[in-house]
């Protein structure tokens, strides 16, 4: 049996993900899964950009709106609900697609990232947050120094993460990741958009002033009000800013500049991401005839995996 081509489509938050998506699988009889960590959850729809039901075009979309804030969801939970949905899709003569920004979720659908489904170890990363970033390498040092040789002091959570794996496995973090290797089932192709810095943080800060406008501050009042704390959706972005102003530790402009803030560092890291860890072809979103080209980029792929 063939391999099960999967279109992917990447990037930084606002670049545009969501309507290229839509727009391209129209024409491919496509069906999107979110490739969204925080659009699983029911109630954030402002702050996490959610698709609504116009945008969405008639395209069926997966994985969102399916936990409460308070529920637990994880990369290994994508990761098996994404490949039950790929087959289910293929299945039904339709192109499957990913589209979102959430790096650590799309890697693990497409490689077998073992370290994801690794367990994490709260009391052992609060143990390690009040140490450098020096200290913390030199620790790793003793016990992967492979890993320590790529990391880099400037990157805490990295490190810690790579000590955990090893505290709670007794692997190797880098012999976890040796072992990634594509997902034999699924032949991926990686699309990723970018703009210019610049543009792409104005485009970052106007989404942020519309979400405001739109009534984040009430869907963020919302949640606050809930008393949900310490899961991964109440430290999203767009939320947790919000809630050092209903704490009154921050001013409503201080708290909304904070957010504008985050995004564009969160952009930064999603970049450095994709180009570090997936083989992703890259396209201005600017560019003249940009849909063109990825749907000549899409014909040609499906071509040599004798889908036309």
């Amino acid at each position: 049996m063939s391999k099960i081509p999967v279109i992917v489509i990447v990037g930084p938050t606002a670049v545009g993900k969501t309507a290229l998506g839509i727009d391209v699988a129209q024409k491919f009889k496509g069906e999107i899964i979110s490739g969204d960590s925080m659009q699983v959850y029911r109630g954030l729809d402002i702050g996490t950009a959610k698709v609504t039901n116009e945008e969405m075009a008639g395209i069926p979309h997966y994985l969102i709106d399916i936990r409460e804030p308070a529920e637990p969801y994880d990369a290994s939970e994508f990761k098996n609900e994404t490949h039950r949905l790929i087959r289910q899709i293929w299945k039904a003569g339709k192109l499957p697609f990913i589209v979102g920004g959430t790096g650590l979720y799309i890697q693990s659908v497409l490689y077998n990232y073992a370290f994801s489904e690794v367990a994490s170890d709260e009391a052992y990363r609060d143990s390690l947050a009040g140490e450098s970033g020096e200290s913390l390498l030199e620790e790793l040092r003793k016990v992967d120094p492979e890993s320590a040789m790529k990391l880099h002091a400037n990157n805490p959570r990295r490190i810690i993460r790579a000590l955990e794996v090893n505290h709670l496995s007794g692997k190797k973090f880098s012999e976890l990741q040796n072992q990634e290797q594509q997902a034999s089932e699924f032949n991926p192709l990686l699309i990723g958009l970018d703009r210019e810095r610049a543009e792409l943080y104005e485009r970052i800060n106007l989404r942020v002033d519309i979400m405001i406008k739109q009534g984040l501050l009430e869907e963020a009042r919302t949640f606050y009000d809930s008393g949900v704390r310490d899961v991964p959706a109440a430290r999203g972005i767009g939320y947790k800013e919000l809630f050092t102003y209903f704490d009154g530790d921050m001013s409503l402009d201080e708290s909304v500049e904070l957010l504008k803030r985050n995004s564009r560092r969160f952009a930064k890291r999603q970049l450095t991401w994709f180009r570090n860890r997936l083989d992703v072809q890259w396209y201005n979103a600017d560019e003249a005839g940009l849909e063109n080209k990825i749907v000549h980029e899409i014909k040609q792929f499906l071509k040599a995996n004798r889908v036309f």
